[in-house]
């Protein structure tokens, strides 16, 4: 299987292309980032571009629901905003579709998701729970379902791999488990080994962007750092970009 490292791999042809980090109900940051792209593309047109979001749209932070309500809005209005499914997402339709107490919802961070469209859930009563998930499917717009139930789990551009978590090392990259594209972490984290592709990624979060030979980690923890990372490649050009607010 032929390999390629960060260094020489270069994004696909007269398309420049960004890649956000996991934005977890952080809308203020969200439309920074999306204003700074715009800056850049001001400052140096591109022949085309598109913008990849990395899932984790929901949970932990203020607005999930304002996240979902700008995502669905941006995707009406052009074609260039891909978004790709995160654990945290799928965790939210599961827990809309079953209620389970017990899962990434319920434990990391779906009450703030709960309070964004106006319920407030006790997970730790199944009654609270119960009646709460029949107040969020009320009061979700059908859109938003819409909206993460047609999330991709990846997708290929140039010498670049995008998902949400990472890979299963050793797996051709068209056979990979969907879900370890929105759940792996230190099997995919600690191998070394160069990929056919360069794997762009978010979900583990870290102090700064992590580049390495094999993949690039694009989650600085938004919800709580106040800082939303992203990559712009465009050809062999790489760099990266932070809003803050």
């Amino acid at each position: 299987m032929k390999t390629i490292d960060f260094k020489r791999a270069r994004g696909p042809d007269r398309m420049r292309v960004y890649a956000i980090g996991d934005v977890h109900g952080r809308l203020d940051l969200l439309q920074a980032m999306h204003r700074r792209i715009l800056k850049e593309n001001e400052k140096s047109p591109p022949f085309d571009w598109v913008v990849v979001h990395l899932g984790d749209y929901v949970d932990r932070g203020p607005d999930s629901r304002g996240v979902l309500d700008y995502l669905v809005n941006a995707q009406k209005k052009t074609h260039r905003m891909l978004t790709l499914a995160g654990n945290h997402d799928v965790g939210f339709l599961q827990f809309l579709d079953k209620g389970d107490a017990h899962g990434v919802f319920a434990r990391h961070g779906g009450r703030q998701t709960a309070q964004s469209y106006g319920v407030t859930i006790d997970f730790d009563d199944p009654a609270s729970i119960s009646a709460g998930r029949s107040a969020l499917l009320r009061a979700m717009p059908p859109e938003h379902v819409e909206f993460l139930s047609g999330l991709r789990r990846s997708t290929v551009m140039g010498d670049f791999f995008f998902c949400h978590a990472g890979v299963r090392p050793g797996v051709d990259l068209e056979r990979q488990n969907p879900e370890d594209l929105i759940w792996i972490r230190w099997e995919f984290l600690d191998d070394p080994h160069l990929h056919s592709k360069v794997i762009i990624h978010g979900h583990t979060p870290a102090s700064d962007v992590e580049v390495r030979p094999n993949r690039i980690n694009l989650d600085t923890g938004a919800y709580a750092s106040g800082r939303l990372s992203a990559i712009m490649i465009d050809a062999e050009g790489k760099s990266f970009l932070e809003a803050t607010v």
